[in-house]
């Protein structure tokens, strides 16, 4: 057994053993991990640019000492002089092994960015936002009539727009004056009044009348990634959706390793704050720049994110909700001043509102999905299940509403999959494999054809084929299940067994092969065992939720299924439906709401009523709490079969038919088949 240090890296979730000395980059490249560098590793490009961790990391089974790196060295302290790194940041090129370290790669560091795949679905929203820009002319002053700038401000808002009262904070009263001067007393203001509000706020006042346009961010805050929409605050659009890799990654791929990390690590918790809370302000700067706006325009956030990331957001201690009962510091709606939470790229005087959440582990994104969909609303009896690292799964109608939420990790997102990466150019995001002749054809992201179509090689010329994404590695799985290599088990066949040499021998297992480059340097793309098994129990903890839910209301079959979330709009409803992770319903009746969180922080940003709607709406939806539910885990066990061992599928036995091998006859195959059972 080697004694060298374990090398982790994050978000891919590679890992190897490596002799102290080595350089990070080196370990990244033998690994092929995601790192990149122009230069050579020389110190001069700056485009391997790593954090690295420290502390307990249960998930991962290490401690990371402060000098698990080399010490800082005069090439870095160079580049840093010249150019500047961010604090905590280190050259991979640079820092070289020391001691067991988790290292991650940020997402301006990897050669194959992720493309967030969140993007704002069109939707119809009565637009009666929180500010609003208002035009007014302002009494000059008079020795006569000693009264304050601001005051006559406030008596023009009252007597031309029929406003009350209005504050200001200092920094605002400090630019009143020269503004209405420079306006010739002619000025716009725009004022926050929320929902619960008695006084309105001015949050900016500009001279004349302004006409460039006032913005809002709708933010999805994941537990992978980070989705914001910017949203013209006056007609409702939106300008430009953009997104990024969630920091706290490196900390915990799942929520509970996050919880573990503050738990264990004095002050993680305000390390991951301060992590995800810079991102945001990079992704402010990022999306105004993209849509060709100041950032100073943006003047209202709306956030929503599942309860561990709302306390790491607002900087709360998430531990409690790492133990039963689950609590939180607070399930109402909150609405504070966007610099409190050190948001310091939109305006200095921009507005904060965080949705409410439901209960202990169904958080305020599950409200947005609600928000979105009304399955309060709806005749029929509908199951909405928002797919994620952390899935919330909503079943009703306008009788009852039902919640809770499912562990499923990260394997969804390509995340411990053996040729796994996030959605990227040159990543296989479709998949179909002939069930005669067991070959596979694939679609990559940023190509449009499949790979045995004429022009492909040139579609992706530049990017290549880097690996398999999500929705890939469920679409695989689910094909190599419809194609025969596959059992209801989850046991891969051997060559023999399944008519084609592209089952391959891995350990005492096998692997299927879809894509060999190795012989060009390229990649070498298969799904192996162990991906099935990751794919088994993240849908088994999904399908074993929504079980849960159709328990509590005492049916055996829902009406229609509503697929949220970025995987909802990239796999087709059949794959899902083949994989088991969803129960049986007729595939038409199986639809994709897209980003149904994101839309619903778009309402909450755009209507201020339906704040108010949904802060009453959370309250009579009933929590179901999957960790205290005894059946959770037969439901879970039961469904780790493909489908389902136990639950019928007859719809999806309309459209498909199954082939039932068994590849679970004997010798090795047999023994890995009892060890696969009593891991589950």
């Amino acid at each position: 057994m080697t004694t060298d240090p374990l090398v982790v890296f994050t978000p891919s979730g590679k890992r190897g053993h490596f002799p102290v000395g080595t350089p990070i980059l080196t370990a990244a490249r033998q690994l092929g991990v995601d790192l990149d560098s122009v230069c050579g590793g020389r110190g001069i490009c700056s485009k391997c640019q790593i954090t690295p961790s420290y502390g307990e990391f249960p998930k991962h089974g290490v401690t990371v000492r402060e000098d698990a790196l080399s010490e800082w060295n005069a090439v870095e302290q160079r580049y840093d002089d010249k150019r500047g790194l961010k604090p905590g940041r280190r050259l991979g090129c640079q820092a070289t092994v020391q001691g067991d370290v988790v290292i991650d790669v940020p997402p301006e560091s990897q050669v194959h960015r992720q493309v967030v795949r969140k993007a704002a679905a069109a939707r119809a929203i009565t637009m009666d936002p929180a500010t609003r820009l208002y035009f007014v002319v302002v009494e000059e002053p008079d020795m006569h009539s000693p009264t304050g700038d601001l005051e006559r401000l406030e008596r023009a808002l009252r007597e031309q727009w029929q406003i009350e009262a209005v504050t200001a904070d200092l920094s605002l009263l400090c630019k009143l004056q020269p503004t209405l001067r420079k306006g010739k007393w002619e000025v716009t203001v725009a004022l926050h009044k929320g929902h619960k509000d008695n006084v309105a706020r001015i949050v900016e006042i500009w001279p004349g009348l302004h006409e460039n346009g006032l913005y809002g961010l709708a933010i999805d805050l994941g537990s992978t990634t980070i989705a914001a929409h910017l949203t013209d605050l006056e007609t409702g659009e939106v300008k430009a959706s953009s997104g990024l890799m969630n920091p706290q990654i490196r900390f915990g791929e799942d929520l509970m390793s996050r919880v573990s990390y503050a738990m264990m690590n004095p002050g993680g918790d305000h390390e991951m704050t301060r992590a995800v809370r810079e991102a945001i302000n990079d992704l402010v700067t990022s999306i105004a720049d993209e849509a060709g706006i100041d950032p100073a325009l943006i003047v209202e956030t709306v956030f929503v994110c599942n309860p561990v990331m709302h306390h790491l957001l607002l900087g709360l201690d998430p531990v409690e909700l790492g133990q039963a009962p689950f609590a939180l510091a607070t399930s109402e709606s909150v609405s504070l001043p966007a610099r409190e939470m050190d948001l310091t790229t939109m305006n200095p005087r921009a507005q904060v509102y965080i949705l409410p959440c439901i209960a202990g582990h169904v958080g305020a994104d599950c409200a947005a999905v609600a928000l979105s969909e009304e399955p309060g609303k709806s005749q029929d009896l509908v199951l909405i299940v928002d797919v994620g690292t952390n899935a919330e799964i909503l079943l009703g109608n306008t009788t009852r509403v039902l919640a809770c939420s499912s562990p499923t990790g990260p394997a969804f997102e390509g995340a411990q999959i053996s040729s796994g990466q996030r959605a990227a150019p040159g990543a296989i995001e479709r998949i179909q494999i002939d069930p005669v002749t067991k070959e596979p054809r694939f679609r990559v992201i940023g190509s449009d054809k499949w790979s045995d179509e004429e022009g492909f090689e040139a579609d992706i010329a530049t990017t290549g084929i880097t690996g398999i994404c999500g929705s890939g590695i469920i679409e695989a799985v689910a094909e190599m299940r419809m194609a025969g290599l596959l059992d209801e088990s989850g046991l891969i066949g051997s060559a023999e067994q399944t008519g084609t040499s592209r089952c391959v021998p891995e350990g005492r297992t096998h692997s299927y092969l879809i894509h060999d480059a190795s012989a060009e340097g390229g990649p070498r793309i298969t799904v192996t065992q162990g991906d099935i098994r990751a794919i088994q129990l993240a849908k088994s903890a999904l399908y074993a939720g929504a079980r849960l839910l159709m328990d509590e209301m005492g049916i055996d079959k829902v009406d229609r299924v509503v697929l949220a979330g970025a995987f909802g709009a990239h796999i087709s409803t059949k794959h899902a439906m083949v994989l088991g992770m969803i129960p049986d319903a007729p595939l038409d009746k199986v639809q994709s709401a897209g980003n149904a969180a994101g839309t619903g922080a778009r309402i909450a940003l755009c209507n201020i009523a339906a704040r108010a709607e949904i802060e009453r709406v959370v309250r009579e939806i009933t929590k179901v709490e999957t960790a205290i539910e005894p059946k959770f885990q037969e439901h879970f066990v039961a469904a780790n079969a493909i489908p389902h061992k136990t639950d019928p599928f007859p719809e999806l036995a309309k459209v498909v038919t199954l082939p039932t091998p068994s590849f679970n006859t004997g010798g090795d195959a047999e023994k890995t088949g009892r060890r696969r059972r009593r891991k589950a």
